[in-house]
């Protein structure tokens, strides 16, 4: 192609939209390797923000640590998908490599990139509204929705007519691809996180007041499954394949671990580790006691939001720092004075059990009470570690907002 027919040529930004199997070939006669990468990923990134919007989380959605977390995650997805439908290819009997097949996803996303562009306008007006002080209208949420499914729908047309184009497929051809390619990506992911989820980490999310201020309502947060070993509720749905702790390590005075108690072993709780074997706890006028010493606690600002002790989320609530023997350092809650759990007998310990307390004192369900109890050792689950989204749930008319400040944040 000389330079006169190459000026003639549109541009793929605009051809892409009319033309995708021409604009294709054009774009890999070309031979481009510059760009694909940034574009393909910022194409992925956009389906995942633009479903952010799209479930009203639109208060800070374009954080920082949200943007780089769906850029490192397009740039992962574009090179699975690649590999993927290159496999699917070769059984087909198609021809295109898995630098080709980058080069189609990428481009292929680019009606997704125009998408989160509408969908960003449209976010801004409802967000312009709230501000107003009034809700923003429903049809403005109903059409963000809508934008988002017809530019996510324009991304698979145009995406299987450039399949199509350079792998030599005809219709039939490139729907079994696409559906052989989404049925095996799907199986691979699956198997990612089976395997992630049971050996490394387990993302779990904050359903109560419980522990406050620690974890908040609306925290999702990685849990450790390697901290103290396996044992058989470290697996999905937590067969009875064996008994006992695989690579065992004891939690550390003052870990947040989640478990299973003896009596329900079908709910994950999350609290914080306390009492060691052998040791005698006891909370008195509030205070928690260890082996007869008591904790040092000093008096915090208070605490205001999130409905910690009740319906009134605005009222402030007294807030603590506690230091445990060991030096491990955080805060706690205190809604009622001399409350129902604020005085305690004596518990001892049982060997090889651990004693666990909510950060939230008195709305808190734990070790105090005899039908939940001490967490036995094979019942720890793992030490949860990292924050990686937090949400604050909608309440009455007001929507969903994130809290990207809290992204990020390791729990002590």
């Amino acid at each position: 192609m000389n330079s006169s027919e190459q000026a003639a040529q549109p541009s793929p930004w605009s051809s892409v939209w009319t033309k995708p199997g021409d604009t294709i070939e054009r774009i890999l006669a070309e031979r481009p390797r510059r760009g694909v990468l940034l574009l393909g990923s910022v194409g992925l990134m956009s389906g995942s923000v633009s479903q952010l919007l799209g479930f009203g989380i639109q208060n800070h959605a374009f954080d920082w640590r949200i943007v780089v977390a769906c850029v490192i995650g397009g740039i992962v997805s574009l090179y699975i998908a690649a590999f993927v439908l290159k496999y699917c290819g070769r059984i087909l009997g198609g021809r295109a490599s898995a630098a080709d097949l980058r080069t189609v996803v990428a481009w292929g996303m680019t009606p997704g990139i125009l998408g989160l562009i509408v969908a960003v306008a449209l976010a801004v007006v409802a967000s312009v509204a709230s501000r107003a002080g009034e809700p923003a209208p429903a049809w403005l949420f109903s059409l963000l929705q809508t934008t988002i499914l017809t530019f996510g729908i324009g991304s698979v047309i145009g995406f299987a007519k450039m399949l199509a184009r350079v792998e030599g497929f005809g219709f039939w051809r490139t729907a079994t691809a696409c559906i052989l390619g989404w049925l095996l990506t799907l199986a691979l992911s699956l198997s990612i996180a089976v395997g992630i989820r049971t050996v490394l980490f387990q993302p779990f999310s904050t359903p109560s007041h419980a522990m406050n201020p620690t974890l908040l309502v609306g925290d999702n947060f990685f849990v450790s499954k390697f901290s103290y070993g396996y044992t058989h509720y470290s697996i999905p749905l937590s067969p009875h394949w064996f008994s006992g702790r695989i690579f065992g390590a004891e939690p550390a005075r003052g870990d947040v671990v989640v478990f299973r108690i003896p009596k329900d072993d079908s709910v994950d709780y999350i609290k914080r580790v306390v009492g060691l074997p052998g040791d005698r706890i006891q909370v008195k006028q509030g205070m928690l006691t260890i082996n007869g010493t008591a904790v040092k606690r000093e008096p915090m600002a208070d605490f205001i939001g999130d409905g910690s002790c009740g319906e009134n989320a605005a009222a402030p609530v007294k807030r603590w720092r506690e230091t445990l023997p060991n030096g491990v350092s955080y805060e706690t809650l205190d809604c009622v004075e001399n409350g129902l759990y604020d005085n305690t007998r004596i518990f001892e310990v049982p060997a090889g059990q651990f004693f666990a307390l909510g950060d939230n004192r008195d709305n808190s369900t734990d070790s105090r009470l005899a039908t939940f109890g001490t967490i036995p050792f094979d019942n720890l689950v793992g030490r949860a570690r990292m924050i990686f989204l937090s949400v604050a749930p909608a309440s009455g008319d007001a929507p969903s907002v994130a809290r990207p400040e809290r992204v990020g944040q390791m729990i002590q």
